[in-house]
């Protein structure tokens, strides 16, 4: 009995791991193939997570569930609005001279790189940088050569996305509005003691997380802003907000935007970027030590080394979509078998604002 349990736990251990890589090939050849309405429906259903806060507060001054959602759809587009008419314009035109500067930069840098390689040199130290100066610049030139290429098409770009945004919120109307009919219909097909455990993890790990990891890029971008113009950093509006960009995928996501950031810095002055990288890193500090404990908790519960395969996985399985929410689907999985182990069932409850006016309207039919 011990030797064919062992052999059975063998067994599940060898197929475990073929098993999920067979999975994970066929979730991406899924997306690969769904890209487009995944996506859409990805966004929106964030969206919705994220409007359902100022929908409840509405609903407390006795607004009705579909008036309250209206207003904040209208509010939200007017601030989107504003946004498009003074902002990003301003991006624009900051991303346009930095794609132009570049070139000046990298051959400056080029010959800085020199003329420390010769200091080296007269003090006898063996250093060669020439190679790690022509990969940084091949790599370099190889992705403005494809932000060039992709600039082509501007005009089909902002049509395309134009047509995306008014796509994505109709849908996060519609789930705002039928969002709870439309999650008891789905949870209704599974097992009653993975109901509810599923929906609480999935509320605290998606609406919760995506509000927190918001807040926090929105802190950087304001607390590096006005830092850059003071320390006259160029592009400093572009820079702040790329770096709070960046905070949306967790773990990661601060330190690339900030190398990336350092990295362009230093191409036109390498002591102005030390003192960019040191102030972006305090203030990464305060937000990860400070706030983020405050903000998120124990939202995730997730150790940093899965943390780090399920931003791996996530970005193998959709891109950049996938970084962004492979953490709070981790961290709902791993919520909803915590909760089954130590918690019952309970009655149905919706991750989005249970519609009360609906239901009453359906009885009244």
């Amino acid at each position: 009995m011990r030797r064919s349990a062992s052999l059975q736990r063998l067994l599940i251990y060898g197929l475990s791991g073929p098993i999920i890589a067979l999975n994970v090939w066929l979730l991406s050849v899924f997306f690969s193939y769904f890209k487009h309405p995944i996506t859409i429906l990805s966004i929106a259903a964030i969206l919705a997570f994220l409007l359902n806060y100022p929908v409840k507060f509405l609903k407390r001054a006795r607004i009705t569930h579909t008036q309250a959602v209206i207003i904040v759809l209208l509010i939200t587009l007017t601030l989107f609005g504003v946004l498009g008419v003074t902002l990003v314009p301003m991006l624009i035109d900051q991303s346009i001279q930095l794609l132009e500067k570049i070139p000046d930069w990298l051959t400056a840098s080029r010959t800085n790189l020199e003329n420390f390689e010769i200091f080296a040199k007269q003090r006898r130290l063996p250093l060669d940088l020439r190679v790690v100066s022509d990969q940084i610049n091949a790599y370099i030139q190889n992705m403005l050569q494809q932000l060039a290429s992709g600039a082509v098409g501007f005009a089909g770009t902002l049509l395309t996305g134009l047509i995306n945004f008014m796509l994505v919120f109709v849908l996060a109307f519609y789930m705002l509005v039928y969002g709870d009919r439309v999650w008891y219909g789905l949870i209704s097909l599974l097992p009653p003691n993975l109901r509810v455990p599923l929906t609480k993890s999935l509320q605290l790990n998606f609406q919760n997380f995506f509000l927190s990891q918001l807040l926090l890029g929105l802190f950087m971008v304001f607390a590096l802003t006005p830092i850059f113009l003071v320390m006259k950093v160029p592009f400093a509006l572009l820079f702040a907000i790329l770096i709070g960009i960046s905070e949306l995928i967790p773990f990661i996501g601060a330190t690339l935007g900030i190398g990336l950031v350092t990295l362009l810095v230093l191409l036109q002055d390498w002591w102005l970027a030390v003192q960019v990288a040191l102030v972006a890193i305090i203030l990464q500090q305060i937000k990860d030590n400070l706030l983020g404990p405050k903000l998120l908790g124990d939202v995730i519960g997730l150790n940093p080394i899965w943390i780090f395969v399920a931003i791996l996985m996530g970005f193998e399985i959709a891109g950049l979509l996938g970084t962004l929410v492979a953490v709070p689907i981790a961290g709902t999985i791993k919520g909803t078998f915590d909760a089954m182990k130590s918690s019952n069932p309970g009655d149905f409850m919706s991750p989005f604002t249970i519609t009360n006016d609906l239901s009453v309207d359906e009885d009244k039919r």
